[in-house]
Order: C-alpha cells, then structure tokens, then sequence
C-alpha cells in the first residue's frame, strides 16, 4: 500500500542539472511516487538569481537561503547540485544534522571530502549517494559499491570527461590541432569558455579518486591522484599513435598493485591499441573499463555529463533514498576498511612512446640504446627517420616504472646527439 503523505524533497542549486532534477520530478510523479512507494514533493529550491524564470517550478518554493532550507527539519532528501567546495560542504553538513539524507553530484567536494562527509551522515543515520558525480548517466559507482561488492576490484580504466573525448576524437578523426578541436568544442558546447578544469585533467581526477576508494575499499584523496592534461598532445603524437595501431585518449586509470599491497590513481593521456572497447568511444561519451577477479571485464558506456543525463543518475539516486527513508534504513556507506597505501607515481609501471628529435649520424641509436639500458629499461622497437643530419627517433619500451623512465630521459637529454624529447607518452590498454 503507497503511503499517502510525501517525502519532502529540497533542491540547492537550479541549473543545467538542477531544472531538469525539477522537470522529472513533477512530469513524472505518479511513476516516482509508484517506484518508492509515496509521493515525493518539491519543498523548497535554493538559487542566487531568484528573477530568474523557472518553468514548472511555483515561485513561493524559490529562496537564496539555502542554509534556512535545509535547516528546516522537516526533509527527507536534501539534493545538491551547486558544485565547488563551499558553501556546497556545510549546506551537505547541516542537511544531516537535520534530519535530512542527501543525494550530490559534486564530484569536486567528494573527491576531497568523501570520508568526512560520510562519517557525518553516519553519525546521524542517514544516507550519501552520488551516482551522478562521476560519468553523468552511466551506472558506474552502484555496481562497484553494490554489484561488484563480493568481488576483488583489481583495475579501472576509464573515459570520464566528455569535453577531451571529444577534443581527442576530433583531432584523431580530423587531423585538427589541438586548438581547433578546442574551439569546435566550445562552439558546440561541449567545452566551457575556461575549460582548464577539463583539458588539465582536474575533472578526471577527481572522478577517479571517487572510483578508486569505492574499487579498492580504500581512502583516496584528490591529492593522492597523479594528473597531466593533455594540452600538449599534437597532431603528430596521433600520427606516431596510428603508426603503432593505437589512439590517443585522456584516461583515468585506478590499480591495485600486483601483489595487492597498494594501489595507484592517475590521469593522464595515453596511446591505446585501436582494438581495445575503449578506443571506439566517440565524440563526447564516456566509458569505463573494469576488471575484477570473479567477474573479469566488464564496460559500462553512455553520456557522461549534460543536463538530462546526470538528471537521470540524481533521480535514480533519489528513488534509492527515499525507499530507504520509507524503510527506516540506509544504504552502503563508506567502505575504507582495506586502508591500502596509495603509491606514488614513479612506482607505476607501464610501457612508454618516446619519440626524439636526433642528429642523423651513425652510432645514434647505439648511444640511446645505452642510456636505455643503463636505466634498465629494455626497448621493444625503434623507428628512425632523417635526413639533412637530422632525424626522428622513436623509441616503444617494454613495462618500465614512471621513476626509471624519468632518469632515462633525464640521460638522454645530456647527449650531443640528442636535439631534443620531442614527447613522452605512456601506452596503456594492453
């Protein structure tokens, strides 16, 4: 029997993601209110620019006190989608300490202060769930804290920022510099007019100390994430990358370490071989590759950000809360009983693409292939090129650590015969 008296639902923030939040829940309220069990109502949205119209939203629901909202006491699921740090921590504080749950999408704040948070909303009985902080509409973070909780989480590799699948997708497809892609990007609105946060991998990154600490059962803090943007990537990095049957994408890759003693998270732009699930996501999409001990390897594919589709991840968020305010329980919390050790960067291994600018005489490759080996990094195939006394020369490396890599490289710039490092790119997917 559905209960007759509504759950009470505030909303912070109106936005892009917040006024389709707002559609859904009134076209579709018989559906949500059947879903849960009662209806769900819109008590109250907290905005800065109060003159602004908001279709299908009653004026009197509107407020700028967004702390005299979630004070109330009377909600059941606070919503936040404002982002940033502050004041989006303390209203998401205040909410539990009144009674209400809370549904997020701030990946910024989570990435942080996850644990924080989650030790509050355990204090005071209630639930956290962020579904639509990381991939927009794609169930990811559920079946890793749900589905996947009786299995051993050893890799997570994924594409989580559209805006840079898009822009690395356009030079792959096009031949465009970085700088043209960038500027179609933000002419269709993939990319905003700063698009640091994204092209800098501050985005990702955040994303995947999310992914890490759910996968792994650890704490993972955005400081603890390895980042590169991929800024500098160039039309002939993709050139290089179709010669070794690869492409070019900006990955988020979270790993446990092969004897299970620590894990690593990282962001940074990587060659992939064109027959791995992940070098066919186009345009703005995201996807995430995962790899686990009983279940092997799973993809889980779909928009990642945008107005509708991380709506879709809120209100699924939503109907899982509410069910549990009906049920006087709550969902999963944090799982950091594991407390693995988060390793630094330069103990990562992996292959890497080095391609060098030379001087084109004999006994050139003999001298870098030297200074390889001398670093204990074994090369797995050279390409040369040059002429009038110049040359390029490509180097492909079997797995070496990111610290032997970076010593070898520092060698190799002290040769004369070495002009320059053209780039350094790690090979990933293999």
């Amino acid at each position: 029997m559905m209960r007759t008296r509504p759950l009470k639902v505030a909303l912070l923030g109106c936005g892009v993601v917040g006024s389709e939040v707002a559609r859904i829940m009134t076209t579709q309220a018989a559906d949500l209110a059947a879903r849960i069990g009662a209806p769900v109502e819109l008590a109250g949205v907290a905005v800065r620019r109060p003159d602004r119209v908001r279709e299908g939203i009653a004026p009197e629901l509107v407020t700028t006190d967004a702390t005299a909202l979630v004070k109330r006491g009377d909600l059941d699921v606070v919503v936040e989608v404002i982002g940033g740090i502050e004041p989006a921590r303390t209203l998401i504080t205040t909410a539990f300490e009144h009674g209400a749950s809370v549904v997020s999408a701030n990946k910024a704040l989570l990435a942080q202060d996850g644990a924080a948070l989650h030790a509050v909303a355990e204090e005071h009985g209630k639930d956290l769930y962020y579904e639509a902080a990381v991939a927009g509409a794609i169930p990811l973070i559920r079946p890793l804290r749900e589905s996947l909780a009786g299995d051993k989480v050893n890799r997570v590799l994924g594409i989580v920022n559209g805006t840079t699948n898009f822009i690395l997708d356009a030079m792959d497809t096009t031949g465009a510099g970085y700088q043209e892609a960038l500027d179609e990007a933000t002419a269709l609105g993939y990319a905003e007019a700063d698009p640091t946060a994204d092209v800098e991998g501050f985005d990702a990154a955040a994303k995947a100390a999310i992914l890490a600490g759910i996968a792994f059962h650890t704490r993972v803090r955005l400081d603890d994430v390895h980042r590169e943007g991929m800024t500098e990537v160039t039309a002939a990095d993709f050139a290089s990358a179709r010669g070794m049957g690869c492409t070019i994408k900006l990955l988020a890759i979270c790993e446990r370490a092969a004897d299970g003693g620590s894990v690593t998270a990282r962001v940074h732009p990587a060659m992939i071989p064109l027959t791995h699930p992940l070098a066919s996501v186009r345009g703005a999409y995201n996807a995430v590759f995962v790899e686990s001990d009983a279940s092997g390897q799973l993809m889980f594919y779909g928009p990642g950000a945008g107005g509708a589709p991380t709506a879709s991840a809120v209100l699924g968020d939503l109907v899982a809360v509410c069910r549990n305010r009906l049920g006087e329980t709550t969902g999963p919390g944090e799982s950091a009983y594991a407390a693995l050790p988060v390793s630094p960067m330069g103990e990562v291994v992996t292959r890497y693409h080095i391609s060098l600018d030379v001087a084109d005489k004999p006994g050139v490759l003999a001298q870098v292939a030297t200074v390889f080996a001398e670093h204990g990094v074994s090369i797995d195939t050279v390409r040369q090129q040059g002429k009038d006394g110049e040359a390029s020369l490509v180097v492909v490396t079997h797995r070496a650590s990111d610290a032997a890599l970076g010593g070898t490289v520092d060698a190799l710039r002290k040769l004369d015969t070495v002009r320059g490092v053209a780039s350094i790119m790690r090979v990933e997917g293999e």
